[in-house]
């Protein structure tokens, strides 16, 4: 009988016990510079590059705990016929595609699983076919590889995405078939296509959520999600949680690397937690917001001087580290452009990175984390439980280039609670 996964993420730091990750493959060439843009790219990676970069991140975490792979949990939900059409109609309706739902009907559960993340390819039938520029009657998956925005682990729920841009709203479509219907997990989806009156100026990400503690949520709010969908969430955990604090932190619109709150915040220990410095603690530039909820109302609703400042009004008196080291300027702003402040923790103070943002980890190593490289940890030249606190740098020339580090890249269904 297989173990069962259900949903437990009340911090970000708890020890982990389940992640999905999804191996990017041929859906991150299958595009043109033409076309980059519309897919939230400002470049085209090299497959064989990123792979062999993303390989060193799920090495590392095959070593620590149960990972998961996007498309084989697809291809497992697929096998259900019910699931599959249920599936590919909203797919096929959403993305006007229903002509060729028949066809996918056709294909068995792993093809179908490839070809609904890598694309699936226009074919000639009539002149307007042949006419058209679209290579792709569903256009492939480009940013899916970055788990962490179409699903998201609170508490022991999962929010559905609700993606800002519609190219992809399939990621979200898919990771709700998965926790709903995958055997392995237990869990309640909320998503606000369901939920909300009008959905229609709600936009939720994953990268943009935070899980500090029990009762805190940390919450971005910016170019990927609105205010609208603070209120979502907030409607959704006031009626469920008896005490609720949200912290709102706005985020510049530009540049593309200020997305999402965890390009500039992320939780790296009990007692610590990477910023960027310009962006955080700046009072007055960008807004942080202190909501707290209890017995279902709205009882305070209040600026705070900054993002730590608030935490520790409620009892989390985080030590900020800063990216790109705490003198220059200079090398903050270009390793928070390469996912410096991004950083995905496998416990407390144990956390995975880019090895390219050199400042950051330099001083990551003088807040006492051990620099470990991951291509050591993989080979089994280091052995993980002789560290106490550790910082697994893995390499980041072509990766960071998609727009995203470690924490985008993985999405957690379980972890430890933690003992504040």
């Amino acid at each position: 009988m297989q173990e069962k996964y259900p949903t437990q993420v009340y911090s970000e730091i708890g020890e982990l016990e389940g992640v999905i990750v999804h191996t990017p493959g041929p859906e991150v060439e299958n595009m043109t510079p033409e076309n980059a843009e519309r897919a939230l790219y400002s470049d085209i990676l090299n497959l064989s590059v990123a792979s062999k970069e993303f390989n060193q991140l799920k090495g590392v975490l095959e070593k620590i705990t149960r990972t998961f792979e996007v498309k084989d949990l697809l291809s497992d939900v697929l096998k259900n016929e019910k699931v599959k059409e249920n599936l590919l109609d909203k797919i096929c309706k959403y993305e006007t595609a229903e002509c060729i739902k028949p066809y996918l009907l056709s294909l068995d559960e792993n093809e179908l699983s490839r070809q609904l993340i890598e694309g699936v390819p226009n074919k000639v039938k009539n002149l307007t076919s042949f006419l058209s520029k679209e290579r792709y009657a569903l256009r492939p998956l480009h940013n899916f590889f970055y788990t962490r925005d179409a699903a998201i682990s609170v508490y022991d729920s999962v929010f559905i995405g609700k993606m800002k841009s519609s190219v992809r709203l399939r990621e979200s479509l898919i990771m709700e078939a998965i926790f709903d219907f995958h055997p392995l997990f237990e869990t309640k989806t909320i998503n606000p296509h369901n939920l909300a009156t009008d959905a229609s100026k709600i936009s939720i990400e994953g990268g943009d959520i935070v899980v500090a503690r029990h009762d805190i949520l940390l919450v971005g709010i910016g170019p990927r999600t609105s205010s609208q969908g603070v209120d979502f969430i907030l409607d959704q955990l006031k009626d469920k949680n008896e005490h609720q604090h949200i912290v709102v932190q706005e985020l510049p619109e530009s540049p593309e690397s200020f997305i999402h709150l965890d390009m500039v915040f992320t939780m790296l220990d009990m007692d610590k937690c990477m910023i960027y410095d310009p962006v955080i603690m700046k009072m007055n530039k960008y807004l942080t917001v202190h909501i707290y909820t209890a017995g279902g109302k709205v009882k305070v609703i209040r600026e705070e001087e900054n993002l730590p400042t608030a935490l520790r009004n409620l009892g989390m008196d985080l030590k900020p580290v800063f990216c790109g080291g705490s003198g220059d300027p200079w090398f903050q702003e270009r390793e928070q452009w390469h996912s410096g402040a991004n950083f995905f923790a496998v416990g407390p103070g144990r956390v995975i990175g880019y090895a390219r943002n050199a400042k950051t980890i330099e001083e990551l190593h003088k807040n006492g984390m051990e620099v470990l490289k991951a291509s050591d940890v993989i080979k089994g030249k280091v052995n993980l439980s002789d560290y106490d606190k550790y910082v697994i740098t893995m390499d980041g020339s072509e990766l960071p280039r998609g727009g995203g580090g470690t924490r985008c890249m993985t999405m957690p269904v379980r972890r430890k609670h933690v003992h504040w």
